[in-house]
Parts: structure tokens; sequence; C-alpha cells
């Protein structure tokens, strides 16, 4: 992708927890760490950004770093 063009890794789908918080063992999820090493591994610079493509402060930079890799716990599941 990076190397056809495209300039926005992360925004394609970054953490998908609606089905595991729904009870599904299956969903999608990508650490910052992994985002970046994926952007380096294609040559391109990795950046974090606003959601209007501003600059994001060092603070949720670092907040981000520090929860990295943790998900979610999925709800629990209601039996009738």
């Amino acid at each position: 992708m990076l190397r056809s063009g495209a300039n926005d890794l992360g925004g394609t789908l970054v953490e998908e927890t609606i089905s595991r918080m729904a009870g599904s063992a299956y969903g999608s999820y990508r650490s910052i760490r992994d985002l970046v090493a994926i952007a380096e591994a294609a040559g391109r610079p990795a950046r974090q950004r606003t959601t209007l493509y501003g600059e994001t402060t060092a603070e949720r930079i670092a907040t981000g770093l520090a929860s990295d890799g943790h998900l979610p716990e999925p709800l629990p599941v209601l039996s009738d």
C-alpha cells in the first residue's frame, strides 16, 4: 500500500473491537509499534496525526505508547 501511493496506514482500521465486544473470538488489532514497523519496512516515516490531519501532541503520543498492545476486555456474554 505505502509503495503504491497510500499515505494513511493507520486510517484503514487500527482496531476493530465491535465483534470482540459482542463475544466473537475474532477481530483485528495493530499496535502502534506494529504500524511503525510496517511503515519502516516500506521505507516510509510513521507519524501520528489527529482526525483532521493535524499535529498530535507529545502527551497524546506518550499516552498511546503507554497503553500500546493492551486490548479492552470483551463484554460478558449474557444468557437468558
